[in-house]
């Protein structure tokens, strides 16, 4: 298969280091393409179109296309694309790495440098952007508006990715219900991922965190919340 490819595609592929990317590459190399299936069934990535999106993020061409699957379902494939389409990808994720450092540093000066849901501040450094509404669902958005944009540590990050994966709007689509949810306007919400749920981010600093060791030493790790609660409703009585 490598055979097939110039030189400088092929260096580009050789490039990317991160695993998922670098595991769809690999297989495509070796098999020709990929499919939904297999991305979900021999590399457990449950959601396809992020690890596909992760290849296309280093530039490199992916052609989406149906085949029929093991159950006789219509599912997508992937394969490579023109190898000279490549340079064009580069170009234009070059450009939006410098429009993203513009545009965190807008946030950053409009909300301080903290997470957007934890509400802690924090090294700027380690803050990542993220889409409020996922970009699976509301598509590419431009970047003039910062309002559609978050801050996010990367634990709050990686809760909301899977969150918003395993939400019945993930294959509903529907931007309207994400607006309501805590994960896209923890600000002002009406729902946790469709849920009836409310969240207060609880975090122990400096001498507080003496505080965290006594509720833990008094109920335990699995039963903290509930004595938090408990507490809570004991003092609004």
């Amino acid at each position: 298969m490598n055979a097939d490819y110039p030189k400088d595609f092929l260096d580009l592929l050789d490039s990317v280091k991160s695993k998922r990317p670098r595991t769809v590459i690999q297989h495509i190399l070796k098999h020709g393409f990929i499919t939904s299936q297999e991305l979900k069934d021999a590399y457990g990535y449950n959601h396809p179109p992020r690890a596909v999106r992760d290849v296309r993020e280093h530039g490199i061409p992916l052609v989406t296309y149906r085949i029929e699957g093991s159950d006789g379902r219509s599912i997508a494939a992937y394969k490579f694309g023109d190898p000279a389409e490549a340079k064009k990808l580069l170009a234009k994720s070059a450009g939006r790495t410098v429009i993203s450092k513009a545009l965190k540093q807008a946030l950053i000066e409009k909300y301080g440098a903290k997470c957007f849901v934890y509400y802690e501040a924090m090294d700027e450094n380690l803050l990542q952007i993220d889409h409020r509404i996922p970009y699976e669902i509301a598509g590419e958005e431009g970047e003039q508006d910062i309002e559609i944009y978050m801050l996010l540590s990367p634990s709050a990050n990686r809760a909301k990715s899977w969150t918003c994966e395993h939400c019945e709007n993930w294959v509903k689509k529907d931007p309207v219900f994400c607006i309501k949810c805590f994960w896209a306007y923890p600000e002002n919400y009406e729902h946790i991922a469709g849920k009836q749920q409310r969240i207060v981010s609880v975090v122990f600093t400096g001498d507080e965190i003496k505080d965290y060791y006594k509720l833990i030493e008094i109920s335990g790790v699995e039963k903290a919340q509930h004595t938090i609660k408990w507490i809570i409703h004991e003092h609004l009585k």
